[in-house]
């Protein structure tokens, strides 16, 4: 499905004594990553709230593999896993600039209806934007 690479540089203060990122930082990693995955789709974050849905998320699964370091440029690759219907999962690898694999995560996030606060569907423009995504690959 579609995936989309985004560039972090760690700065000095998401680092701990030894230089060294602390957990705590890779959510807004991620989250960074999905803004911008959805920007390269077509799709703004800011108007979807607008439009009245929100994408909390639900679930979040974080393996740390190796560290990263203060200065790193990281790779955030951003896939998504599967067509969403009232959620949306991402996968994403975290690389630095050797191109080592540093960290493998996952997020699920709930389509929900701001009038409501209930899980509504993923919205029909999406599930084109994603359509139309697909046919120009072919």
């Amino acid at each position: 499905m579609k995936s989309h690479n985004s560039f972090v540089k760690v700065r000095y203060g998401e680092t701990d004594q030894m230089g060294v990122v602390y957990h705590g930082n890779y959510p807004q990693y991620l989250e960074v990553a999905r803004i911008e995955w959805l920007e390269n789709l077509g799709i703004s974050y800011k108007k979807m709230e607008e439009n009245g849905v929100m994408l909390p998320v639900y679930d979040m699964r974080i393996s740390f593999l190796k560290p990263a370091f203060f200065d790193d440029l990281l790779t955030v690759k951003t896939t998504l896993r599967k067509t969403p219907r009232a959620s949306i999962v991402f996968d994403y690898e975290i690389t630095n600039q050797n191109q080592e694999l540093l960290t493998k995560a996952e997020t699920t996030l709930v389509f929900v209806d701001m009038k409501t606060n209930r899980p509504t569907r993923c919205p029909e423009y999406i599930l084109e934007l994603l359509a139309e995504d697909e046919a120009t690959k072919q």
